[in-house]
């Protein structure tokens, strides 16, 4: 099936579909065709080149199964969040390499050009990192593998955040998803102040791809400073990976729908993060320093 560059860019994509229905009073099934809309899953491979002059070095770092689009700050928030960057001042530029596969409209593969002379412990892609869609980085659920990146304990954050305004995030959050009301099929993150006031918004068909991509966006756009100031409202359940990710970047506050894993909630715990889920918009819980949780 062909696909146009609106359908990969927007991540979205119209298909033919049967849809069949029982019928309540004659207990027959009927058969309808319609047009649906899908949420687009493409591969997406992570390179990095680094190094000095002729030694520069191209390394293939990472495959992730992604909604196509805002792939440069999918990668950079993946490079943050792994501990292999510390800032935007450590990435040169992106570019598109590969080809394009026969029926898709943009490439598959993506190369970040480290800032010449920064030094990448090569001896980290012994292990090639595969991400799904749904798992995050596989092989990583310790917590001695988050002190390793000399991840700091958030502190002196000054965030605090009302119960009414937490009870309020699964709506704004789902209100301001443009992939999800089409497909039904989609993750998204957001990052809002402690006012409910969202002051971004990323969707992936990967929960983890989508706070990749919402982290790496301020990186590159050198916004680094509202991650600290901010709370990270996702649509799913608050695994050890997304944890990782809002830890990494000092977001001190993560509001989930869904629930916690018990590493989550340890990682959470050992680094000071505040992690509240289940938000249902009519009750949550908190699970980790619940000193951020304050009645206005």
């Amino acid at each position: 099936m062909s696909r146009s560059k609106t359908e990969d860019e927007s991540g979205q994509r119209a298909i033919a579909i049967s849809r069949y229905v029982l019928s309540g009073s004659s207990n027959t099934i009927d058969v309808r065709t319609l047009h649906d809309t899908v949420a687009v899953e493409s591969p997406l491979e992570i390179r990095i080149v680094f190094g000095d002059g002729e030694k520069r070095k191209d390394r293939s770092l990472s495959i992730t199964m992604r909604t196509p689009g805002d792939d440069e700050s999918l990668a950079a928030g993946f490079l943050l969040s792994e501990g292999i960057i510390n800032s935007a001042d450590e990435i040169e530029g992106f570019e598109t390499c590969g080809t394009i596969p026969a029926g898709e409209s943009i490439s598959n593969q993506l190369r970040v050009n480290l800032a010449a002379g920064y030094a990448v412990d090569i001896s980290r892609f012994q292990r090639h990192f595969y991400t799904t869609s749904s798992c995050g980085v596989c092989g990583k659920a310790s917590l001695d593998a988050v002190e390793a990146q000399n991840v700091k304990e958030i502190l002196d954050d000054g965030v605090t955040v009302d119960p009414q305004i937490v009870l309020k995030m699964p709506n704004l959050l789902q209100a301001k998803q443009s992939i999800f009301g089409n497909t039904g099929g989609i993750h998204a993150a957001a990052l809002m102040k402690n006012d409910a006031q969202v002051l971004g918004i990323a969707e992936d068909v990967g929960r983890h791809n989508a706070v990749d991509k919402l982290i790496g966006r301020c990186l590159i756009q050198r916004q680094s400073p509202s991650l600290k100031q901010s709370v990270l409202a996702v649509s799913g359940r608050a695994s050890f990976e997304l944890v990782q990710k809002a830890v990494v970047a000092q977001i001190p506050v993560m509001v989930a729908v869904g629930a916690p894993s018990s590493l989550a909630i340890d990682l959470a715990n050992r680094f000071g993060l505040t992690l509240i889920g289940f938000n249902s918009g009519q009750k949550f819980n908190v699970y980790s320093h619940p000193d951020r949780v304050v009645r206005n």
